[in-house]
């Protein structure tokens, strides 16, 4: 009998390649993955947070405070900025690529993501978020990069861990819970104005803002038909200037 042999030149079958979903990232812990809460139960069980786990911030539905208008945030010329060091792509910040950004001509200074990290802790830990007023939160990056995050996130508390969504976030273009469809930050069209409701008031948070004003005398005047937008820097120095805010103010506090 004789030995079969493959005929020569023919082709190899080709394995299928698997396909990327929400379910990777369950299997990876190493992995920075923002998720959101589900249920009260599940609440109740992260309420003393271990390590880098992140506590759920409970929602009152918007609808319970229909005396007091809601509330956006836009975060703008946040610094997030992908670069290749050496053979990875990295979320560049002014610690960590000092010399790498000194090398390439640009200043250190300028990099620094972890305002808008420590930006996007404040106003998701808010008060006014627990309450359900806070309708969304938008980042239009120095590069003019538009980002949507939903008030219902769970933001990293370390920043090594932030660097790592967000550096998958602008890569990906978004990133979805874990387990679902539903997509908790994302990339969006400009401009950041086509979101916004017809019936809101932009208000500019500047400290360079002459204007002075106790913050809850002055949303005090809104009507609780309008909504509130917020436009605040997050920027190391600098002022914002955009075409869409309506007022400048600076807080007396």
């Amino acid at each position: 009998m004789t030995r079969p042999y493959g005929v020569k030149g023919g082709r190899k079958r080709k394995h299928a390649e698997p396909k990327y979903d929400e379910e990777d990232q369950e299997t990876q812990p190493k992995k920075a993955v923002v998720e959101v809460e589900h249920n009260k139960e599940e609440e109740q069980q992260q309420q003393t947070p271990e390590g880098d786990e992140l506590s759920g911030i409970p929602i009152t539905p918007s609808e319970n405070n229909t005396n007091k208008p809601n509330v956006i945030f836009i975060l703008e010329k946040a610094s997030l900025e992908v670069g290749k060091v050496g053979k990875t792509y990295q979320l560049l910040n002014s610690d960590d690529h000092a010399n790498f950004l000194r090398k390439n001509n640009k200043n250190p200074g300028d990099y620094r993501p972890d305002i808008t990290h420590q930006s996007l802790l404040s106003i998701l830990d808010s008060p006014l978020n627990k309450a359900g007023r806070l309708r969304s939160v938008y980042i239009r990056t120095e590069k003019g990069v538009l980002i949507e995050v939903k008030p219902f996130v769970r933001i990293p508390r370390t920043f090594k861990r932030f660097a790592g969504v967000m550096l998958e976030l602008l890569q990906k273009l978004s990133i979805s819970a874990v387990g679902k469809r539903e997509k908790l930050l994302r990339t969006i069209k400009n401009p950041v104005t086509q979101y916004l409701p017809i019936n809101s008031r932009k208000i500019g948070l500047s400290y360079s803002s002459e204007k002075l004003v106790d913050m809850d005398d002055y949303v005090s005047t809104v009507p609780s038909n309008m909504d509130l937008v917020f436009v605040v820097g997050a920027m190391a120095h600098g002022k914002i200037e955009t075409d869409y805010t309506e007022d400048y103010v600076a807080s007396v506090y």
